[in-house]
């Protein structure tokens, strides 16, 4: 497996790139460049050969033959292989290789078989026959730029599909050092370059897929938090690290697939930064977009400011695809990834309802407590009074027991006193004992009105209920008078601005109107005088036809006499 993961090589932005020499900046080296002379020889190395990720390269026929190699010692490649020994780089002994279909997102791992299989439709996707493909190569440019699109899909295809059964299998929070994650972002930079215009600078000729991903805050008001966010981090210095932070920050907030799609939708913007066959302006790039959905079931955590996104060299690693997988277990995962997704989209459904009734219910709970804390200072008040109340019933109560207490004493000791001092002090008595009963009565009552307030609590409590529900009731009914208030000054605006043009045309046509009859009558005396002028021209035929008809007629003859004569 390490020695087909380091013969894997890309092929980006019309350069070769061997991943032997890819650490040490070699762009071309002599293993993607074989001469003619050269093929019919063994390799110098074991090494399978490099896998391109575009191909149709310059050297399409050199990769249309297999390794003698690989033939003799068996490898799986041989099955593609319709001649053994005697292939050749003829066009009538050219390498045909057969091409499986690619398995799709939900149809399991792949097999190392099926894998090798789907990396050599990818090196040789041109058809069968290298020298007429490469024919059609040079002649049609369109024809290279589809299997580039188709080869880019099908990767896509398996990083998110290896990406989400892994986070799903970790179960936790995926970080910038998960590498599922590194090559789904690896892929992702891909697609976004492919079909790139090249844009001329100072420094010569730039090909950035920063200026897209600008865009989508415009299409999209949500994106411009994650677009301000890349700006203001400062270890960014070149566009393809923007693009790069963009794309963690948009996973991170779930919505990625909703910015693409966004994206991908608006072809008029695309336009300006993609060639027409790119990957981004086709069907392709919606099909890429539908996939990203699936990976909102995905935690992340990245930390922008300690990772270097400029200098990230992008090179896909297809040895992570390279693995035993049953077709059995893959569709049980599939099943566990719609059933997670569906229970994850009702679980935010209802919270979104449960945070939307916990406001109301806040919104209930706040109006309850400003009532409640103006009916306990009511209570309070009242309480105050019933206490001074009672103190002054106490002091009454002790003021007539000291009144009966000296009455009783004068009474004993002087009971030959004055009568009228007696009557007096009767009639003070009677009004200490009426004043007594008053104070009594006055509590009563203060005790009943107590009971009828906490009665009356109760009710406004019930009736404070009642009123929120209907002042919800209400404000919905505002709100729809005021919606209907808005369509209707709309309706009377667009009626008042259709009758000022019917009113205007009105003016117009009676205009017109009044020319018409005025041409009319002018026509009208213009026939009159033509008629006067025919009638006297009539006669004056008739005159002229009177008077010469005989002249006529003889020099008629005369000509005619004459004519004979000649």
């Amino acid at each position: 497996m390490e020695g087909k993961s380091q013969g894997v090589s890309s092929y980006i932005e019309g350069e070769e790139v061997c991943g032997n020499c890819e650490d040490q900046g070699i762009q071309k080296c002599q293993a993607v460049q074989p001469n003619t002379e050269e093929l019919d020889s063994p390799p110098a190395s074991p090494l399978p050969p490099p896998i391109f990720l575009y191909p149709g390269a310059k050297k399409q026929n050199a990769r249309s033959v297999p390794p003698k190699s690989l033939r003799a010692a068996g490898h799986p490649l041989q099955d593609y292989s319709h001649n053994s020994s005697s292939s050749s780089l003829s066009s009538s002994s050219s390498w045909q290789p057969s091409f499986p279909d690619p398995p799709s997102p939900g149809s399991g791992g792949l097999s190392p078989s099926s894998s090798l299989q789907l990396m050599m439709m990818m090196m040789n996707y041109t058809g069968v026959g290298g020298n007429h493909n490469n024919e059609k190569a040079q002649k049609n440019p369109n024809y290279l730029m589809a299997n580039e699109r188709m080869n880019l899909m099908n990767m896509a295809k398996l990083s998110i599909k290896g990406l989400i059964e892994s986070a799903l299998n970790l179960g936790r929070t995926l970080d910038s050092d998960y590498a599922p994650l590194q090559q789904f972002f690896v892929v992702m930079e891909h697609c976004l370059k492919h079909g790139l215009k090249a844009k001329k600078t100072f420094l010569g000729q730039n090909k950035s897929f920063w200026g897209p991903l600008e865009l989508v805050e415009k299409l999209v008001p949500e994106a411009s938090e994650i677009t301000a966010s890349v700006k203001d981090l400062p270890g960014l210095r070149t566009p393809i690290g923007r693009g790069r932070a963009w794309l963690r920050l948009a996973l991170m907030q779930k919505k990625l697939s909703e910015y693409m799609k966004a994206l991908i939708n608006r072809k008029d913007l695309l336009s300006e930064f993609y060639e027409p066959n790119a990957l981004m302006m086709e069907e392709e790039g919606a099909i890429i977009s539908g996939l990203l959905v699936g990976l909102n079931v995905i935690d992340a955590n990245f930390c922008m400011k300690g990772e270097d996104l400029d200098s990230q060299v992008g090179v896909i690693d297809f040895s992570m695809y390279l693995k035993e997988g049953s077709i059995a277990k893959c569709s049980e995962g599939d099943g566990q990834i719609t059933a997670i997704l569906d229970q994850k989209n009702y679980v935010e459904e209802l919270n979104r309802q449960l945070s939307a009734t916990v406001n109301n219910l806040q919104a209930k709970v706040d109006a309850l407590e400003k009532s409640n804390t103006k009916l306990t200072e009511e209570l309070a008040v009242a309480n105050n009074r019933i206490i001074t109340m009672q103190e002054e019933m106490e002091r009454i109560k002790e003021e007539t027991s000291y009144y009966s207490e000296t009455s009783k004493k004068v009474n004993k000791q002087d009971r030959t006193a004055d009568g009228q001092a007696l009557s007096e002090a009767k009639k003070q008595l009677k009004e200490e004992t009426q004043l007594r009963l008053d104070v009594e009565k006055e509590l009563e009552v203060q005790i009943g009105m107590r009971q009828e307030m906490d009665l009356a609590m109760k009710m406004l409590d019930k009736d404070v209920c009642e009123k929120q529900d209907t002042l919800a009731a209400l404000r919905q009914q505002l709100d729809d008078l005021r919606a209907l208030k808005h369509e209707l000054s709309f309706k009377l605006q667009g009626s008042d601005l259709a009758l000022k043009q019917k009113s205007e045309l009105n003016s117009r046509l009676e205009e017109k109107t009044n020319q018409m009859s005025a041409t009319v009558k002018q026509l009208e005396q213009r026939l009159h005088v033509s008629e006067r002028d025919r009638q006297s021209a009539e006669e004056a035929n008739k005159l002229f036809k009177q008077e010469f008809g005989d002249k006529i007629e003889s020099l008629q003859l005369e000509v005619d006499r004459l004519k004979k004569q000649r």
